[in-house]
């Protein structure tokens, strides 16, 4: 399933689910239609079934004709157990179906959003109420769909038989529910718009609950106790956004009961009007129980049934309005591709780049200016915020938004298609990925084309981690973490070593190591910088660093401040320098 651009409306709580699951959804429709019909049945059965009841009693009709009357009453009855029965398994089979095709369509939008959509926190918010329980969203407006049509054609066939009997009743009843419906429609849309007013609120309460309870917070939680903290800050937000919803449901909630409450009483008066026909003998007293269950009928059906069937749609309308802006977010091309054949690098050169975050006014690179030769070792070194991660995400691609050019072997880097450009790149990020998934596998995701097993036990040796692989229980098909029962964890430096085999796998031609030891002691970080420079022999690398002493081991330092290039050179050179770097 694919989430195609284009305006969705309240038609697609069938279209979707139609072409996920069509025979489950053509049952629900037939036996909505079926089902509709069974409140307007039941009047005029259970009104000929007291008729002739009454009828035995008084002696103007035989016994033998009160049964195929109960039967009617008893079979309409089964048929509406029954069919709810299977209506359940059959939403049941929809709402798999949907999940399975929404949530893996909403993480294939996902991936191809262009990154500044990704750390736009309004744009965030959009994304988390679209994509959070899809399925549960459209299946039960799917059910308020089919529900809706079953119960116009009820209340159409209740109208009808009132209308037969009593037809001013049937146009009072009509003439006060029309309001009610309005407001049902205004209570959705107001309903919808407290729930993306409380999306930022519930989008923190989940995060502190991860921080509650999440395992890797586990040590941090015992030894500064912040749970208490916590707990309240989760309270504080979990009420403010429950009350908020609160707030403006129960205001809606009392306006349409009222107006319910209103149908109701008409229904009560019509009843004690229709009193003194029977008393008199002008009507019988199983065509008065008919209109009586018909009004009451109505009523049930109109007060709450559809008022709260219009509600949830017009909820869903403002979800398929949000889908529609989901779907407009601009992608990247090709995002999902794999890398293409490693290619030959000769050269890359920064001419005046000057870059942005989209939103922001200040220049994280402010004309910068660099080339960069193949097979020679680069550190790109500078303060926090200095620009040397904005470099990374412009490499590859993440924000083409950026001023100036970027020659990758002399062509400008836009100009190279999504593939094109990951085939250049292998990247080892500060917050690399820690998979749940065997050691082999850990490493093998960093190589698009599969590396064999024989490239696999060449990065592991490499890596230094054969013997890691050696003590684990089931060697590298070991799951890592503790996500499944024979799951092994790694330390963090074994977990470095693993995103460092990860790029190694992979045979593009430039690595970039953007601060993957920023959590470890500067020793440690040096002796693992030493060795991957080892084992990128030939290989283009860059080694970003706010640290100095790994610097040392480039081929040539380039000192970032400001958004510019401020020195460059070797270490002995630029200690000799006496400038920023040896500062």
């Amino acid at each position: 399933m694919q989430l195609k651009k284009r305006v969705y409306t309240l038609f697609d709580l069938l279209r979707i689910p139609f072409a996920t699951a069509p025979l489950p959804m053509s049952f629900l429709a037939a036996s909505s239609l079926a089902r509709s019909a069974v409140p307007s049945l039941q009047v005029l059965a259970v009104a000929a079934f007291i008729d002739t009841a009454l009828g035995v009693v008084g002696g103007t009709a035989a016994l033998s004709a009160v049964y195929p009357r109960a039967a009617a009453v008893a079979a309409l009855v089964g048929f509406s157990w029954i069919s709810d029965q299977i209506n359940r398994f059959a939403i049941t089979r929809v709402r798999l179906r949907l999940y399975a095709g929404l949530r893996s369509a909403c993480i294939e939008k996902r991936t191809r959003l262009m990154a500044r959509h990704i750390e736009n926190p309004d744009t965030w918010d959009l994304i988390s109420r679209v994509c959070e329980k899809p399925e549960e969203k459209i299946g039960e407006g799917t059910n308020e769909w089919f529900g809706l049509v079953s119960t116009l054609l009820t209340v159409a066939g209740l109208l009808a038989i009132l209308f037969t009997r009593i037809w001013w009743a049937a146009i009072a009843v009509v003439g006060v529910s029309v309001p009610l419906l309005m407001l049902s429609v205004r209570a959705g849309r107001a309903g919808y718009d407290a729930e993306k007013e409380t999306a930022r609120m519930k989008r923190k309460t989940r995060y502190l609950a991860t921080v509650l309870k999440d395992r890797d917070n586990v040590e941090e939680r015992s030894v500064f106790g912040y749970t208490d903290h916590m707990d309240d800050r989760w309270h504080e937000e979990y009420e403010h956004a429950r009350k908020t919803e609160l707030k403006v449901n129960a205001r809606w909630f009392v306006r349409m009961k009222g107006g319910g409450l209103l149908v109701a009483l008409l229904s009560v008066v019509i009843a004690g009007i229709l009193l003194p026909p029977v008393v008199n003998g002008t009507l019988s007293l199983g065509l008065y129980f008919a209109i009586v269950n018909a009004v009451f009928g109505l009523v049930q059906s109109i007060s709450w049934t559809l008022v709260n069937q219009t509600k949830q749609l017009s909820k869903s309308r403002e979800y398929f309005r949000d889908l529609t802006e989901f779907v407009a977010l601009e992608e990247t091309p090709d995002a999902v591709e794999p890398p293409g054949p490693a290619p030959v690098f000769s050269t890359l050169e920064f001419r005046t780049v000057s870059f942005a975050y989209p939103g922001t006014e200040r220049l994280i690179l402010d004309g910068l200016s660099f080339s960069a030769e193949a097979g020679r070792h680069y550190a790109l070194v500078g303060i926090n915020g200095a620009g040397k991660t904005t470099v990374t995400k412009l490499l590859t691609g993440l924000y083409p938004e950026y001023d100036g050019e970027i020659l990758l072997n002399g062509r400008e880097l836009r100009t190279y298609t999504e593939p094109e450009r990951k085939a250049f790149f292998s990247v080892v990020f500060q917050d690399f990925a820690r998979y749940g998934i065997p050691l082999k596998d850990n490493i093998a995701v960093g190589s698009a084309h599969r590396a064999g097993d024989e490239r696999l036990s060449e990065v592991l040796r490499d890596a230094g981690l054969d013997q890691t692989a050696q003590a684990l229980s089931q060697g590298w098909e070991t799951p890592l973490g503790k996500i499944r029962k024979e799951g092994q964890d790694l330390s963090g430096g074994e977990w470095q070593r693993v995103a460092m085999a990860r790029a190694m796998a992979n045979p593009a031609p430039v690595r970039i190591l953007d601060e993957p030891t920023a959590a470890l002691d500067p020793i440690s970080e040096s002796r693992i910088y030493e060795e991957y420079g080892r084992m990128s022999a030939g290989k283009t690398t860059f080694f970003i660093s706010h640290r100095l002493g790994s610097a040392a081991l480039a081929d040539e330092i380039l000192v970032i401040d400001g958004g510019r290039l401020a020195e460059r050179g070797t270490h002995p050179a630029l200690m000799a320098q006496n400038g920023l770097y040896a500062k």
